[in-house]
């Protein structure tokens, strides 16, 4: 049986993975990508690997020069938008605004965690807070700005503070500009989250907090919550979706 392929293609890094087609979420290889060099990478799977069915997940324009190679490359190509039927109740007022990756979560956590009110918190360029009902409903949640986005901001906004990196010492107490300014940006973000996480938990009973995000290896240790961390909850999402739009095999 031919494999399905998976694509999260987000503002900085591009995910990509073969799962297994009836198996639902045996994920078979996965791979990492600079959005510079997903394209041709993704090309070189498709020649290798045959994958008959695929899903596309994209926050960024960069994806749609390549979407034409998968539509071809493929006998069915779906790619995630507002239309796209899934397993779930969206009760979303702007359905037309929600990122297609927000949804991809949120079927993911209800189909491994059916039996929780799940919060999902994903860490990208941006944090997004998702929230589904164990009555099958995604709810909605918050957006708040990410890690990089909060360091950027400091330097943008004001006329001395530095442009700092993630690379480096992340202490909670700084000793100097740049550290305290890691440290304000990555031990903010977790009060933020802890505080957003029990803020939940004290509203919902049967409560259950999902980490993922190209960020979250910042936070694993760093967070108080009682908090499952899992970096491909969205590419799971994806391979359930494509599933569900086109249960043929081939």
């Amino acid at each position: 049986m031919l494999p399905n392929i998976c694509i999260d293609w987000g503002n900085r890094y591009v995910k990509i993975a073969l799962f297994h087609g009836e198996e639902e979420l045996n994920m078979m290889e996965r791979w990492v990508f600079s959005s510079s060099e997903a394209g041709e990478k993704l090309e070189e799977i498709l020649q290798n690997h045959q994958p008959a069915k695929g899903i596309l997940c994209s926050v960024s324009r960069d994806s749609r020069e390549w979407e034409s190679l998968l539509e071809n490359s493929l006998k069915s190509f779906i790619r995630l938008d507002n239309d796209t039927r899934v397993p779930m109740m969206n009760a979303y007022s702007s359905s037309e605004t929600l990122g297609a990756d927000r949804l991809g979560l949120a079927v993911a956590a209800h189909s491994l965690y059916p039996q929780y009110n799940n919060l999902v918190v994903c860490l990208g360029t941006c944090i997004t807070y998702n929230f589904i009902q164990k009555g099958k409903a995604f709810r909605g949640g918050a957006i708040s700005p990410g890690l990089q986005m909060r360091l950027d901001a400091m330097h943008h906004f004001t006329d001395q503070l530095p442009q700092v990196s993630l690379n480096g010492e992340t202490l909670l107490l700084g000793y100097d500009t740049e550290t305290c300014i890691r440290a304000g940006a990555v031990w903010g973000m977790a009060s933020e989250i802890d505080g957003m996480i029990q803020a939940y938990a004290a509203q919902y009973n049967d409560f259950n907090a999902i980490l993922t995000g190209g960020d979250f290896p910042f936070f694993e240790g760093r967070l108080k919550s009682k908090i499952f961390a899992d970096p491909d909850l969205l590419l799971k999402g994806l391979q359930l979706i494509l599933n569900y739009n086109v249960p043929t095999k081939y």
